[in-house]
């Protein structure tokens, strides 16, 4: 049976400056791109809390492009 692929976000286009994300056994994976051997697991329900906190802007001021 093969690995589950990573999935990366739309938002990366061709790039590969992105984060990868994939689920494997129930545990959710994420790595950087262009760093596959830096791999961070956790659970769905962690996981799904952090999209939320994402989605509602909690962390957007950790992106500032203008740095």
């Amino acid at each position: 049976m093969s690995e589950p692929k990573w999935q990366k976000s739309s938002y990366s286009g061709a790039t590969n400056e992105c984060v990868e994300v994939r689920t494997v056994d129930g545990v959710v994976e994420l790595r950087e791109s262009d760093d596959g051997e830096v791999i961070v697991r956790t659970t769905p329900g962690k996981f799904a809390r952090f999209i939320q906190g994402v989605k509602a802007g909690e962390f957007d001021h950790h992106g500032d492009l203008n740095v």
